[in-house]
């Protein structure tokens, strides 16, 4: 089960380098998706091309950390779960701050994300799941 938890969270970072290409816009993940331009907390402070890059560093300091934690657990190291439920909380900061506001189009703004980073974030410190 460590193996199958391991491997779920590395490409759960490996999402994050997904958006990363987003943010840099390296490529567009979907035609017309302009994420995070316009975010509610970034966007009018910074304007979208600065929110882009804090997004670029987030998203890459979370991919790292999500790594860095499955490692960790593959390794039976004792230091993987403050990692992984770190990740979990900074990423879903981060897609909530880069959020535009809006309700339409969820998926792409990392809404599955967030729901993904409650779930390890719950499996991981309040069930202290796996032991």
């Amino acid at each position: 089960m460590r193996f199958v938890l391991g491997v779920f969270i590395v490409l759960h970072g490996m999402v994050h380098l997904l958006y990363f290409g987003q943010s840099a816009r390296y490529f567009e993940l979907k035609p017309g998706m302009v994420w995070p331009d316009g975010s509610w907390a970034f966007s009018k402070l910074l304007g979208d091309q600065s929110t882009r890059r804090l997004a670029c560093i987030g998203l890459v300091l979370a991919a790292l950390g999500f790594l860095t934690g499955s490692v960790g657990l593959a390794i039976h190291q004792a230091w993987w779960r403050p990692i992984i439920v770190g990740s979990a909380a900074f990423s879903s900061q981060l897609f909530i701050l880069l959020w535009d506001g809006k309700l339409k189009a969820l998926d792409e703004k990392g809404g599955v994300g967030l729901l993904i980073n409650l779930a390890i974030f719950a499996a991981a410190s309040i069930l202290n799941w796996p032991s």
